[in-house]
């Protein structure tokens, strides 16, 4: 069964939910808010893609946020399954981070 372009809004919604309970280990911001987080598609079939970075190709979680991310995502009702791809193109740097993220971090 295909979503209806409403529906699919609403688990884009939930994914962003689900992003925002997503933490970098060693930054306290999640990883929506730090800028990681450089797409998500919503396919009509329910799958859900995720194109995310980390804040550096030699970042320690680089082995375990990818799968926390896909795990989460995979937990939200109506989606039938997750990837997420990691670029590091463009690369991450703080100007992507969100106001409230610069806010946490006293980079205001």
């Amino acid at each position: 069964m295909d979503l209806t372009s409403a529906n699919a809004l609403v688990i884009e919604a939930q994914v962003i939910e689900a992003l925002r309970t997503c933490f970098d280990p060693e930054i306290p911001v999640n990883v929506y808010e730090l800028g990681l987080i450089y797409g998500v598609e919503v396919d009509p079939s329910g799958a859900v893609e995720v194109r995310m970075t980390l804040t550096s190709p030699n970042c320690p979680a680089a082995g375990t946020l990818p799968g926390e991310v896909r795990e989460k995502v995979r937990g939200i009702p109506g989606v039938t399954d997750a990837r997420v791809e990691v670029v590091f193109d463009p690369p991450w740097d703080p100007s992507r981070m969100s106001e409230a993220a610069k806010l946490e971090l006293g980079l205001w």
